[in-house]
């Protein structure tokens, strides 16, 4: 008995022996990053390919528009996910109280993305930026007529203006930053103003805003920087974005607010290495010059400069307030819009 298991043994030893010298050696293994996101493909996908053209290691997504922190903190432990890559400043923060999130040591990441667009615990970084502009119709509002987020209350502007819905996190955003720097009563007021002036009730996205200038359902709107700057690149959609005109806001004062898209490595991230290289790699230079020319946004380095159809836009003052500041103040941003039945 003592001896046939012994020859057994000894069998399967040759063998394991003869497949291993059958298998390459010393042979690296690339594990995949794989990335949830609140961003569309075509925004990142080009980012993407040039990390994996660069490293060699591979990019999976899996887009949503909604529910990838639901579904991180359901997946716990066992979560494939490495990041967690959002479109704006309260999903950010969504994902980091959610406890999805980690702290990631990086001198990178810290050295090169100022601090107002990247989180003082480390736990997200912005990756790009966009400015919340106000959009006049060329032919119909003055130059001097509307200047500041301030103007949007004015009685002037009675009837004459458009605005995607109040609860879209771009507009939340928005309204957080007043709150930020004017207090409750005075962005309540500010609010129930801007919504007597409207033209019609709060609906469709940010380029519906510029199509509605156009057509003369309104003459100002708030938009986006990067929707204008694929309007214009877009020989369907270039007539309408050219009959508007930019503002950047508050140039005397607090200076144009910004938002961000944003980075996370999940709590559960098994692939660490690889996936903070890929976090590294989206603030480099190659990346951010990429989301500049491609998307039409903002590079958060300062040291990368904007596209050229951006740039022709001028250089402005943003708001330099932390993004953490602006995002605690969106629970209350977002009940003041039911309170002021913004969008009945």
């Amino acid at each position: 008995m003592k001896t046939t298991l012994g020859n057994k043994f000894l069998r399967h030893v040759a063998s394991a022996l003869a497949l291993g010298a059958l298998l390459p050696l010393a042979s690296p293994v690339l594990a995949d990053v794989n990335v949830y996101s609140y961003r569309q493909s075509y925004l990142i996908d080009p980012m993407f390919d040039a990390f994996t053209e660069k490293t060699g290691i591979k990019v999976n997504t899996v887009f949503a528009k909604k529910g990838l922190i639901e579904r991180l903190a359901n997946e716990g432990a066992n979560s494939p996910a490495d990041l967690l890559i959002t479109s704006d400043i309260g999903r950010v923060l969504q994902g980091v109280e959610a406890g999805v999130t980690q702290p990631v040591e990086s001198d990178q990441l810290n050295s090169v993305i100022p601090a107002e667009f990247r989180d003082a615990g480390n736990q997200w970084f912005g990756i790009s930026a966009r400015a919340r502009l106000i959009v006049v119709a060329k032919d119909r509002v003055g130059e001097d007529e509307v200047t500041s987020y301030a103007d949007l209350a004015s009685p002037a502007l009675k009837g004459r203006i458009c605005t995607r819905s109040g609860k879209h996190d771009y507009m939340v955003a928005l309204i957080a930053s007043q709150l930020a720097h004017n207090g409750e009563e005075a962005t309540t007021n500010w609010l129930n103003n801007l919504k007597s002036n409207l033209a019609r009730k709060p609906q469709g996205n940010d380029r519906a805003q510029i199509k509605a200038i156009s057509q003369g359902e309104c003459d100002v709107a708030v938009v986006n920087s990067y929707y204008m700057g694929v309007m214009l690149s877009d020989s369907e959609q270039a007539p309408a974005a050219e009959t508007v005109r930019i503002v950047f806001p508050d140039q005397d004062s607090n200076g144009t607010h910004m938002n961000v898209s944003g980075v996370s490595m999940t709590k559960s991230a098994p692939n660490k290495a690889d996936a903070l290289m890929l976090m590294e790699f989206l603030v480099s230079e190659d990346a951010q010059r990429l989301y500049a020319d491609v998307n039409h946004e903002y590079p958060v380095r300062p040291d990368v400069k904007a596209s050229e159809r951006v740039a022709s836009w001028g250089e402005f003052n943003y708001d330099s307030l932390s993004m953490t500041d602006i995002a605690a103040q969106r629970a209350l941003a977002s009940k003041l819009v039911d309170r002021v039945g913004y969008d009945n």
